[in-house]
């Protein structure tokens, strides 16, 4: 059976609904690891160079760019995205040989005193002038 129900219009205000505000305070801790993940994200394409491999490049006098940063990533991108573990990489004059899974590049050499590579999967070579 069915009733009548009286119903009650609806009107509308100019005044959007507005709830009190919450104050919402964060864990320092938690705060701490956020931005510890989000510095971490920002690095996960960069590519480090190794003490050992700094030492070798600064003995020939040589220093790597922004630009020859950019492009030594670009190849350990390339590298990692094929399955590589540990590449030779020619760029230049220059032969560095890299991790490819720890994107480091763990030594450095001029590529005519190179007699030969051993442990290496890989290798790319980079045909940009410095």
């Amino acid at each position: 059976m069915l009733r009548n129900i009286q119903s009650t219009p609806v009107t509308q205000t100019d005044k959007p609904y507005n709830p009190r505000p919450i104050e919402r305070k964060v864990d320092a801790a938690f705060s701490g690891i956020m931005e510890e993940a989000v510095k971490s994200a920002d690095q996960t394409n960069k590519v480090t160079i190794s003490n050992h491999a700094q030492k070798r490049l600064d003995q020939h006098g040589l220093q790597l760019s922004d630009s020859d940063m950019v492009l030594l990533e670009n190849a350990v991108e390339t590298l990692e995205a094929k399955g590589s573990r540990q590449s030779l990489i020619l760029y230049d004059d220059l032969a560095l040989i890299a991790s490819i899974k720890n994107k480091t590049v763990i030594t450095a050499l001029k590529s005519n005193e190179m007699n030969e590579v051993t442990d290496i999967d890989s290798a790319i070579q980079i045909n940009e002038k410095r």
